[in-house]
């Protein structure tokens, strides 16, 4: 099997889940060019929101090609999670679209079931899995590089096949609620 392109990945991901967005890392190797923002990153101490959504969108997805959601109990209720995916899914003449996947983590109340409820999911995500021809799907997490990098591989090529649906208000705030009952369309 020939070895697949090296993407550029943003991952999205809920603070709770960090120790998964690592495990992610760690894994993938240079399997992938990490495009997430580390810890270190920006320094929020006395920034404006407004200015740290500009380092992330600037300096971080600007050039990233697939969008990673790695989907914990609560990533559903996350604006930051909801605005990294509505920018991943823009497409203007200083940036590419991103393709865009979902990765159920293993503490999420749908992992390891035949289907997902997509409630339980960023709204925004579950938007765009709709239907036979879905610009995104959603996987169970797996430690398997070579699975992980072919859904990539897949996200990347569908992103200039199919049209995305973006047309979803951005979160203002964080969504309220018990995360294992999810949002309401």
């Amino acid at each position: 099997m020939p070895k697949t392109k090296r993407h550029k990945v943003f991952i999205s991901f809920h603070d709770d889940d960090k120790k998964y967005k690592d495990m992610f890392v760690r894994t993938m190797g240079d399997g992938i060019v990490n495009k997430s923002v580390d810890d270190d990153d920006i320094d929020d101490t006395n920034i404006r929101l407004a200015t740290i959504r500009q380092n992330i969108r600037e300096e971080h997805i600007v050039d990233s090609t697939v969008v990673v959601v790695l989907i914990g109990p609560c990533t559903w209720q996350r604006k930051h999670v909801d605005w990294e995916i509505s920018y991943g899914l823009l497409q203007n003449q200083n940036k590419i679209r991103c393709g865009l996947l979902g990765i159920l983590l293993p503490d999420h109340p749908s992992w390891g079931k035949k289907d997902y409820d997509p409630s339980l999911i960023p709204p925004r995500l579950a938007d765009n899995c709709d239907g036979d021809s879905a610009y995104a799907h959603i996987y169970d997490w797996t430690r398997d590089t070579a699975k992980i990098s072919n859904w990539i591989h897949k996200a990347f090529l569908r992103r200039n096949e199919i049209h995305p649906d973006n047309a979803r208000p951005q979160f203002g705030n964080n969504r309220s609620g018990d995360c294992a009952r999810g949002w309401q369309p």
